[in-house]
């Protein structure tokens, strides 16, 4: 993961800042997206996820502070698993969908369905990244999420190893490496042209997830 994260370094400094074609798309869960989650994980998971869009719903209407409480809470309930051992494959980013329904993922995972979630509930992507970091009592890369009141505020840390929100400045055990969002993902282009840049480490990893959850959400081309 490591090395994913120095290429990540590289890639950021030539990021700009765009809108994120997720944070535009409005998430509808018709018949059809349920039918696609029965028919791979099974009727269990199609209501699991349904809590989760009922969670969403109520909280609609909520304060900030009672939006980050409820989705860092209901993500952490789930198992940390590893990804070879989940997966069977070294490094995988779970869509929110495939974490929910196989109830088990590890940091990236709680992480992104984190996001994902409050996104949809208003928290606006610019004060939401994707934080890695190092946990230093575990001695291991980490992924948490953090949310900006500010460009230039302390960010409050959304962790699945330390379950309660606290400002990052709180969390001595967690050595900060590289931040990003969907927007820096979304906005890097090949020499102008348009292209989404698609490449290596988390980019990659990225599209790769945001595919998935397309296929889920919207079927493949040719349904």
């Amino acid at each position: 993961m490591l090395t994913a994260v120095r290429s990540a370094v590289v890639v950021g400094l030539t990021l700009l800042a765009v809108t994120s074609p997720i944070a535009q798309q409005k998430t509808v869960f018709t018949p059809q997206v349920y039918a696609r989650i029965n028919s791979v994980y099974g009727s269990e998971a199609k209501e699991d996820v349904a809590k989760w869009r009922q969670l969403v719903d109520e909280l609609q209407s909520e304060d900030l502070d009672e939006k980050l409480y409820q989705i860092n809470r209901f993500f952490n309930r789930f198992d940390f698993v590893d990804d070879l051992v989940h997966w069977q494959q070294k490094d995988y980013w779970a869509t929110p969908i495939e974490f929910i329904s196989t109830g088990a993922g590890d940091c990236e995972d709680y992480t992104i369905a984190k996001y994902f979630s409050l996104i949809e509930l208003g928290v606006p992507e610019q004060q939401l990244r994707l934080m890695y970091v190092t946990a230093l009592e575990l001695r291991q890369p980490h992924m948490v999420l953090a949310y900006y009141e500010t460009p230039t505020s302390i960010p409050l840390v959304l962790d699945n190893i330390n379950r309660r929100i606290l400002p990052a400045n709180k969390r001595r055990d967690l050595s900060p490496i590289y931040s990003f969002n969907g927007n820096g993902l979304w906005a890097a282009k090949a020499m102008g042209t348009g292209r989404k840049l698609r490449g290596s480490g988390p980019m990659k990893m990225w599209d790769d997830m945001v595919e998935r959850l397309d296929r889920v959400m919207y079927g493949d081309k040719e349904e």
